[in-house]
């Protein structure tokens, strides 16, 4: 038989009141300090190395164009003055290039710092930085005559709205349609470009450099559409965006079964291997553009839907290949 136990009773020792409520400690609802890397300072090593070549090559350059202008002159007054206008001529010219270019590169930032406003001003639900973003994009577009219907509509719509959030997708709504429409034309285009030369071309290093220049010019001819018309230098930074934009979403492997759900299996079937290399291009060169529209974009996708690749692709591909398998 089992024993039974009495009850245990245990005596309070801490007879101490409870703490109230209003002797709490305030809690601060600001956010916390983040205390974020310093970047590292300075340009490095090779900075310091090509800099310093370039330099020297270009003193090295310069005074041997001067000496060899003293000497015509020497030689020949018309000659050598000849020589000093070309020469100036050419200054002139290198310096026209590099201004379009530091405007190519304000443009590019603009449009980044205006998406970097419009996230911004829906994150808050601002009504002012909703119609400062509204306002920006406004003065963006205003000479384009094939907007100006759009930017009617828009500030019908808005001039009595005080909602952030209805402000911004009312703008996303009246005025970025006819553009996302022309850039996915341009992706459109340079797909089946792109599909069309690897399918014909024998040789690969021909197909990869026609590939790599038609996406270089898809991605340049985007940020155009968009209002970030870019030279050289901003081709090279809109290349490097997009090249980072995909790697960071994990969106450049393209597969055989993801081709089979586009396009079916029964066709993927009876096309040559040459034929389904140029499918795999024109995939990864819709990919390409669809980062390059997130990256242009001045305002992210929000109400409108992102492009899908398949969706592009078959708009592309439209009276190339045909999907009945008959």
């Amino acid at each position: 038989m089992t024993e039974k136990h009495k009850p245990a009773v245990i005596k309070l020792t801490d007879t101490a009141p409870a703490p109230h409520p209003a002797d709490a400690p305030v809690i601060s609802d600001a956010q916390p300090v983040v205390i974020q890397s310093q970047p590292v300072g300075g340009i490095g090593i090779w900075g310091w190395v090509f800099g310093l070549v370039g330099t020297t090559l270009g003193a090295i350059i310069t005074l041997k164009l001067w000496d060899f202008a003293v000497t015509l002159a020497a030689r020949n007054d018309i000659l050598g003055y000849g020589f000093l206008a070309l020469l100036g001529a050419t200054l002139i010219v290198i310096c026209i290039a590099i201004g379009r270019e530091l405007l190519a590169l304000i443009r590019l930032k603009s449009l980044d710092h205006l998406r970097e406003r419009a996230s911004d001003a829906r994150l808050a639900n601002s009504p002012v930085q909703a119609q400062k973003v509204q306002s920006s994009l406004v003065a963006l577009y205003a000479a384009r005559p094939e907007l100006q219907g759009p930017i009617a509509e828009l500030r019908r719509q808005t001039q009595d709205q005080v909602d952030g959030f209805a402000v911004l997708d009312v703008t996303e709504n009246t005025l970025l349609p006819p553009l996302d429409q022309r850039a996915y034309g341009e992706i459109e285009k340079a797909a089946r470009q792109v599909a069309t030369v690897t399918a014909l071309m024998p040789i690969p290093v021909v197909d990869v450099i026609a590939a790599l220049s038609a996406n270089i010019r898809m991605i340049r001819r985007i940020a155009d559409v968009y209002g970030g018309r870019s030279g050289i230098v901003g081709s090279w930074r809109l290349l490097r965006a997009v090249m980072a934009h995909l790697v960071a979403t994990g969106a450049v492997a393209v597969g055989d079964d993801w081709l089979g759900s586009i396009f079916g299996g029964s066709l993927l079937a009876k096309l040559s291997r040459r034929f389904g290399e140029g499918m795999i291009n024109a995939a990864l060169t819709a990919r390409v553009g669809r980062a390059a529209i997130e990256v242009c974009r001045p305002m992210p996708f929000h109400t409108q839907k992102k492009p899908r690749v398949s969706t592009l692709l078959q708009r592309a591909m439209t009276g190339v290949f045909d999907k009945d398998p008959s």
